[in-house]
């Protein structure tokens, strides 16, 4: 397996990175802080870097058509104008639907765009005792929210989906399995969910994946400090090392998305630990050759 070793991009210290997308129209990595309610944009060319303050936890997020961003706060999705004057350093956001208000116990997690441009996110469960009461959903503005028929989730990652938007690609963290399914779009149906990769009791946990263009999966490996890449069978052939414990989320970046990179936590991490690897929490890069990633479906809000 080709294995790369990724350095240090943004210092940002997240408690819990995450989320992470490319904005080919600026040019700038975008990603949450989930439990420091913060949304953070930095820009490669100059380095310049922003944090907003949020109303709530922000699980996953979209960028949309009209340059907005759509955002799936704990309880329910918002719209938000970061090219907006911000008052106090807080975005304003404008609620389009409530979630799962009668289960108090989840909020929104992992998210991503289709090929189609609907958002496809899953509600995570924060009760210790990990019951699979959260739900897979995809969201349009033709045809709102609408349960994806994959049953309960405890923790919802990895969800991602192939060039040609038929497969979808998606995991419930604590059973450290990759899963794959048929996936239509205009009927948000679901089929043929059969397991994808394995981890391993002897491994860290699947957290975000996103594919390239040769329909490979970049796994965020939690608890591993790696992103490995899933060839379509899912043979593992590319190992990216993260000088964190719990990389996140990848993304590829760069005017021909040729950069790969990777949030991540300072969660379950020792003193020691933490003090071995203080930049942990941080955003990783690494420039990667004869891969190519694909952009990100904007979603359609217009």
């Amino acid at each position: 397996m080709d294995q790369l070793t990724a350095a240090l991009v943004v210092d940002s210290r997240c408690t819990l990175g995450e989320g992470l997308l490319w904005d080919r129209r600026r040019d700038a990595l975008l990603w949450t802080d989930i439990e420091r309610s913060a949304l953070w944009l930095h820009h490669t060319d100059d380095g310049s870097t922003r944090t907003w303050r949020l109303p709530g936890r922000l699980g996953s997020f979209a960028l949309c058509d009209s340059g907005k961003l759509l955002l799936a706060l704990a309880k329910g999705l918002y719209l938000a104008d970061v090219d907006r004057p911000a008052d106090d350093g807080v975005l304003p956001v404008t609620r389009l639907v409530a979630l799962e208000e009668d289960l108090p116990s989840t909020r929104t997690n992992d998210g991503r765009t289709d090929r189609a441009g609907n958002f496809v996110f899953g509600t995570l469960n924060e009760d210790p005792d990990r019951a699979p009461i959260g739900s897979f959903y995809q969201y349009s503005t033709g045809n709102g929210l609408r349960r994806l028929e994959l049953g309960g989730v405890a923790i919802p990652n990895s969800l991602c989906f192939s060039p040609d938007g038929s497969t979808m690609y998606y995991c419930d963290s604590v059973r450290r399995r990759i899963f794959q399914c048929r996936y239509d779009a205009p009927s948000a149906a679901v089929s043929d969910a059969r397991p994808f990769v394995e981890l391993g009791a002897g491994g860290g946990f699947p957290d975000g994946s996103i594919v390239d263009a040769d329909g490979c999966v970049w796994n965020a490996e939690w608890g591993a400090g790696m992103v490995r890449r899933y060839t379509p069978a899912g043979a593992a052939d590319w190992g990216i090392v993260v000088p964190a414990k719990n990389p996140t989320c990848p993304a590829f970046g760069g005017r021909d998305l040729s950069a790969l990179y990777v949030t991540s936590a300072r969660q379950e991490m020792t003193p020691e630990e933490l003090a071995a690897t203080p930049d942990a929490g941080g955003v990783y890069g690494v420039e990667l050759v004869g891969v190519r990633g694909l952009a990100e479906p904007r979603f359609r809000d217009r």
